[in-house]
């Protein structure tokens, strides 16, 4: 949920030296559409690096438009809402969604609210059982954010009801909660709901983007048929 991590460096080295990233001993892709959403306080361009491996696998890998993942939730959906319309009416298919962090939380509320558009919901550190357990730090950006909100918009990033009320709603599509225990930005257990499968991993919160064995994983929660 904070700026780019010097600890995800040692996911990013073992993602480049590991044949998944060049697409082995995962399932070719069929060409849907795959939308990816960043985490609190990240942009589209945290994400490049699994942008250009799914259109390798054979994936339409879609950015949301998002250069910082700061606007309250109702705000930040809106164009997300728009952006998966679009390419479901362009692809004439269901999109596939993968979110990181809060990028999860948006994922998994929009699929509540659209799920005739979503394939599934696939959320990468994503605290999807209590959105506020969160590390110290990240509750003070969280608190500046807050601020910067409620002086904008007159909205509070706490103060959003129907938001959490969605969010703790049971999925509307298959959705899946990849995390890793040693997650420094949000309690792992966060990430762990009875409705909701989960996969622990190795590695930090910020590397789950560049992570090879979350690459695997996702080469095989992508290829299953589709709904």
């Amino acid at each position: 949920m904070r700026l780019w991590d010097p600890f995800a460096f040692r996911e990013l080295t073992a993602l480049l030296q590991d044949p998944v990233f060049r697409g082995r001993g995962v399932p070719r892709g069929d060409g849907r559409p795959v939308l990816l959403v960043p985490g609190f306080l990240s942009g589209d361009w945290a994400l490049r690096v699994l942008h250009g491996w799914l259109g390798r696998i054979g994936y339409q890998g879609q950015l949301s438009g998002i250069v910082f993942n700061v606007r309250h939730s109702e705000r930040m959906l809106s164009g997300l809402r728009r952006r998966v319309a679009q390419l479901a009416d362009e692809s004439g298919t269901r999109v596939s969604l993968v979110g990181h962090s809060r990028g999860g939380l948006l994922a998994k509320v929009l699929s509540q609210r659209r799920p005739d558009d979503v394939e599934q919901v696939i959320a990468l550190g994503s605290p999807l059982a209590d959105w506020t357990d969160l590390a110290a730090l990240t509750h003070r950006a969280v608190g500046v954010v807050r601020t910067a909100n409620q002086l904008a918009y007159g909205r509070r990033l706490n103060a959003e009801g129907r938001f959490t009320y969605d969010l703790k709603l049971p999925p509307a599509v298959p959705t899946t909660s990849i995390y890793t225990k040693a997650d420094d930005v949000v309690n792992f257990r966060s990430c762990l709901r009875p409705d909701i499968p989960a996969i622990p991993v190795w590695g930090t919160h910020n590397g789950l983007v560049v992570n090879p064995e979350v690459f695997r994983l996702l080469g095989r929660l992508l290829a299953r048929p589709r709904r």
